[in-house]
């Protein structure tokens, strides 16, 4: 496995990011969106288990450079976060993982988690390139989706204790996809909390909920990546 920060091309402009690439060299394309904290260590160290798995990991900052360890400091940096430039970034790190020849799927799989879950799902809507959307208790005040112009299968992923994204406004997400036809996948772990996935956070990481959830994460990103045509 190898790993770097590398810079993709954004709206004119560029963005970093951090690249982990399976030992074997190829496999599908995966964007791997960060949660208010910005690209901390935990957020890397998810895209290298990625790889781990053969898949080419990117997870781009959104912050430019910023993040923090304060939750005051990170739900500022999350509402002043520019919902039309992140997209852009997105898409940025969309097409920089297809332009690869490392990367063997047709469209790429997007994963974030807390207000990079919302942001799993927004892209998913903005751009037919994401071919599956991966929600860990998805939630972002500013982001409204455009569930009708979804192309991709969700997988969900919800704490029954959240307090954040309850499981009602789950329930009601669900309904909507399936009123419209999208095909989805929602999970909510009854015992778990809020970022329950977060191995750096002892005080909410539920390790039983963790595995499960990486297990439907991995297995529904190989069934839905398809590789390219030769």
């Amino acid at each position: 496995m190898a790993s770097e920060m590398i810079q993709f091309k954004s709206d004119g402009g560029t963005t970093e990011g951090y690249l982990s690439v399976p030992e074997s060299g190829r496999g599908p394309g995966v964007v791997v969106i960060q949660e208010w904290w910005g690209l901390v260590p935990h957020i890397k160290h998810v895209a290298d288990r990625f790889a781990a798995e053969g898949f080419v990991a990117l997870a781009p900052d959104l912050y430019h450079g910023r993040a923090t360890t304060s939750p005051d400091e990170a739900g500022k940096l999350m509402m002043a976060l520019d919902i039309a430039q992140t997209e852009k970034d997105l898409r940025g790190a969309i097409d920089y993982l297809l332009a690869q020849p490392t990367v063997t799927s047709e469209r790429v799989g997007t994963v974030g988690f807390c207000m990079g879950g919302a942001l799993s799902l927004y892209a998913a809507t903005k751009n037919e390139r994401v071919g599956a959307c991966v929600v860990f208790y998805g939630g972002y005040p500013k982001v409204k989706y455009d569930l009708e112009n979804l192309h991709a299968p969700v997988l969900g992923l919800y704490a029954g204790r959240d307090k954040s994204v309850t499981p009602a406004s789950v329930r009601e997400l669900e309904a909507r996809l399936q009123e419209l036809g999208k095909p989805a996948e929602m999970h909510i772990y009854e015992t778990a909390d809020h970022a329950f996935f977060n191995d750096d956070r002892p005080e909410v990481y539920n390790r039983a909920a963790a595995e499960d959830a990486w297990r439907r994460t991995v297995n529904f990103l190989r069934a839905h990546l398809k590789q390219r045509s030769k």
